[in-house]
């Protein structure tokens, strides 16, 4: 008989089933060194935690393959003590004198256990030692289990993870022309809007506005000091002077100017008689207060009602040597420069750049919560035109297919080892015992086939050459 029976691993499996935390435990309920709860989510071979219990379907699915397994193993054995019978049977019945067809029958069931031996034998040596003794080259993988996890690291890094089977893999699946009609769908392009506003709210929510508005106002001041500003404001300057754009600015100041004096007179007089000397009569302060505010309203009037007063001729003047010194002139520079200075110092400022990205981020949380904002109605529209372009031209099509082989290489190439070390170090934490059972649930039932086959198949053998050995006469 088979030296371990069906019975012994069903009641051993109902030990792991009923207990499935235990089976990572030593005999003294200390938890068993090695076990990685990491690899059991990722690949359920390690026992599960309190933490992690495993989900009502997996543990169904888990038993019924266990009872999968039990059923083949009893079927398996039922054969070799099938043949076992047989062979008794017909040995009893050749020396009864029952004919020579009971040597056919007992050269076959001969054959038939010893071809069940040996494939229990084999299959046995997979997960433990035959009978418990210390053969060599048995107990495969619970012995032999961080080998074969080095060996799957370096299979999968040579076979998957090389540069040309990334290539060859992208080149064929196409992606920029399935991207590309993909996107080109409205409901897919609305899809993934939403998904970008829904990431780009959780990463704002995230953040610290503190640790965010120090950044920002590093990087402006940092930046804003390091430039240097005045030879842009004169190229700026130099341009606005060329194009009249500054004219409509100077009608502007005139305009309101005019008005204001029409309307607060007074305050002009006030301003004029109360600098004049304390000698002088009064009445002859209030004429020569008269005549300014007459003369300074007919010199605003007139310049703000004709284009060509000799003041704005002036006004252009200046404004073009003053764009001038601020590209050329080193002390004007100079001076511009200190003047930047001053103004990034002033606690004003400081507190102007600070609320700078409070107002941008409470910006973009509700254009990115607002299905018709603007900035997800123009992201939308920005996906649906790339998928079209996408779709129509074949050179983008190349061109994107090339990024995406590129940055796939480039991730293979660069993270090829950390990926097969995570198999290998994955595989050595998990727990021998514990492993050895749950492959053996995976493939166990297939592997009883062999038991069967090789009973018949052996039996089969015997038979013929027990026939071939009897035509000559061997």
């Amino acid at each position: 008989m088979e030296p371990r029976s069906a019975s012994e691993d069903t009641g051993r499996d109902n030990a792991h089933a009923g207990a499935p935390s235990g089976a990572g435990v030593a005999g003294n309920g200390a938890p068993r060194k090695g076990v990685a709860e990491s690899a059991d989510a990722t690949a359920g071979l390690a026992p599960r935690g309190p933490s992690a219990p495993a989900s009502r379907g997996s543990a169904e699915a888990e038993a019924e393959r266990r009872r999968g397994v039990r059923r083949m193993k009893t079927i398996a054995t039922g054969a070799l003590l099938l043949m076992a019978v047989v062979f008794v049977l017909a040995k009893w019945a050749g020396h009864a004198g029952a004919g020579g067809w009971t040597g056919y029958v007992a050269a076959a069931a001969e054959a038939g256990m010893v071809g069940a031996f040996a494939d229990w034998f084999a299959v046995t040596a997979l997960f433990r030692r035959p009978l418990g003794l210390p053969i060599p080259h048995t107990a495969i993988i619970p012995t032999k289990k961080d080998q074969l996890g080095t060996s799957l690291g370096e299979f999968v890094g040579e076979n998957f993870l090389s540069q040309e089977v990334v290539r060859t893999r992208l080149s064929a699946v196409g992606i920029g022309d399935r991207l590309g009609a993909w996107l080109a769908e409205p409901g897919n392009a609305e899809r993934v809007t939403a998904e970008l506003a829904t990431a780009l709210r959780g990463t704002l929510t995230v953040l610290r506005d503190s640790d965010v508005r120090v950044v920002v106002s590093e990087a402006i001041t940092r930046r804003a000091r390091s430039q240097e500003i005045a030879p842009g404001l004169g190229t700026l300057l130099a341009r606005i002077v060329a194009d009249g754009g500054h004219r409509r600015v100077v009608d502007l100041v005139c305009a309101r100017a005019a008005e204001w004096l029409e309307v607060h007179s007074d305050s002009v007089l006030q301003a004029v008689e109360s600098g004049a000397p304390g000698w002088t009569p009064r009445f002859v302060d209030r004429r020569v207060g008269e005549r300014v505010y007459r003369e300074l309203l007919r010199f605003v009037t007139e310049m703000r009602d004709s284009p060509e007063h000799p003041a704005r001729d002036a006004l252009d003047r200046f404004l073009a040597d003053f764009a001038r010194e601020l590209r050329e002139d080193p002390a004007t520079r100079a001076r511009v420069e200190r003047l930047k200075s001053d103004l990034l110092g002033r606690p004003e400022v400081q507190e102007l750049i600070d609320s700078a990205w409070s107002a941008v981020r409470g910006m973009l949380v509700a254009a990115a919560e607002d299905e018709r904002s603007q900035l997800r109605m123009r992201a939308r529209d920005g996906l649906l035109s790339l998928g079209g372009r996408m779709s129509a031209d074949e050179q983008l099509r190349r061109k994107i297919d090339g990024w995406v082989e590129g940055v796939a290489v480039h991730l293979v190439t660069t993270y090829r080892d950390e990926i097969t070390s995570l198999i290998s170090e994955t595989v050595a934490g998990w727990d021998a015992e514990q492993t050895t059972r749950k492959i053996e649930n995976q493939v166990g039932r297939d592997l009883q086939f062999i038991r069967i086959n090789g009973t018949v198949v052996g039996a089969l053998a015997g038979l013929g050459l027990y026939t071939v050995a009897g035509f000559f006469g061997v």
